[in-house]
């Protein structure tokens, strides 16, 4: 604090390059020649005051990352908690140790800090808002006829994709301006609803015994009139009918698949870092909708009900959830009479009523 000298320890760093705000990678020596400066402000319940910060990598130490705020020895002590947060390429401290933020938000709703958290708010809802209204317009049409002539569990999907204008791919990223649109039918309750999937993602291929989806298929897999598939559930639980199951090593951070046979034994292993990583990228903003569904001359009709707003779920969980069998992943490979094999997972899924588990507090919105 004396020397005006702080650590841009690995969480700083990832969340300024992040917001593209700095990157300290590309960054050189000397504070002088190539230190950057970032507007700041340092928030206290009632108060604001001007701050800038010093972004820099010092010519000794190996240019060890450095970042400063001034008028901080003023703000905080040693040892204090400060939280960093940022709008319109602006930073934001508040002392955690200092401020009860809780008490600001709920019961004091005003000053700099709230006005802060609104407008942080205001901004990270706008494109909520904007699809939501788009939702509600489909569901005020009535029926949606499945853009799908036979039942299939992706129709509901697509048919919501297609109303929406959003063309059909296969990309990783979020469908719709960084929320990712996941669709289910609707049940009496969260207990039979079908289980919805959090994302898709093959073993590490490097560390497994088995190489690729072919193997495992070639293994494990059954004939279904003129294709060769294997279509089951793997978990914690228990050993499915085709003597699969999962093993969470924690202490090594995997996830291995085990066959019943010995002579196979564990054969397919997930970095359990990686799955938190694709959770994260895929959900960091989620509308879950639910469809009910209609017969209507024989053809499939989607009546949309309501909408599940989930944001930033929480990665220890995930571990959690996976160990005691919440979280499960269905193989869905199979190869046709033309001896192609196509591998449509592995994907993860989570039970209904688990999904406030992983995820922090929601919101649902009546689309009708």
């Amino acid at each position: 604090m004396e020397k005006s000298i702080l650590d841009a320890t690995a969480p700083v760093r990832n969340f300024l390059r992040e917001r593209d705000l700095h990157d300290y990678d590309t960054q050189g020596q000397g504070a002088a020649e190539n230190g950057v400066k970032l507007g700041a402000t340092l928030l206290s319940a009632g108060a604001a005051f001007n701050s800038t910060a010093s972004l820099y990598r010092p010519k000794t130490k190996k240019g060890d990352p450095r970042i400063w705020f001034t008028g901080l020895p003023d703000y905080a002590d040693p040892d204090d908690m400060i939280a960093i947060t940022s709008h319109e390429g602006q930073l934001f401290l508040v002392n955690l140790t200092r401020v009860d933020v809780e008490h600001v938000l709920d019961v004091q709703r005003a000053g700099p800090l709230w006005e802060v958290v609104q407008a942080i708010s205001m901004a990270a809802q706008s494109v909520a808002h904007e699809l939501l209204a788009k939702l509600r317009k489909i569901a005020a049409a009535g029926l949606v006829p499945s853009v799908m002539a036979a039942r299939a569990d992706t129709a509901i999907g697509r048919t919501l994709e297609t109303a929406l204008g959003i063309a059909i791919n296969s990309k990783r990223e979020p469908d719709y301006k960084g929320i990712e649109l996941k669709s289910y039918r609707r049940a009496a309750s969260a207990s039979r609803e079908n289980r919805k999937t959090l994302f898709a993602q093959v073993p590490n291929w490097k560390i497994s015994k088995f190489k690729s989806s072919r193997e495992i298929l070639d293994a494990f897999g059954y004939q279904r009139d003129n294709e060769f598939k294997l279509y089951c559930t793997v978990s914690t639980r228990n050993r499915n009918s085709q003597g699969l199951s999962f093993k969470l090593d924690e202490e090594a951070g995997l996830l291995n698949e085990w066959s019943s046979k010995a002579e196979i034994g564990a054969f397919a292993s997930w970095i359990m870092k990686d799955l938190r990583a694709s959770l994260l990228a895929k959900h960091n903003e989620t509308f879950w909708i639910s469809a009910k569904v209609h017969e209507v001359n024989g053809h499939d009709h989607f009546e949309f009900r309501d909408v599940i707003h989930t944001r930033k779920p929480i990665p220890s969980r995930f571990d959690i959830l996976v160990d005691q069998g919440e979280i499960t992943m269905d193989h869905l490979i199979k190869r046709n009479a033309k001896g192609r094999v196509s591998e449509k997972g592995p994907l993860f899924k989570i039970t209904a009523a688990s999904l406030p588990l992983l995820f922090p507090p929601s919101q649902t919105y009546a689309l009708a």
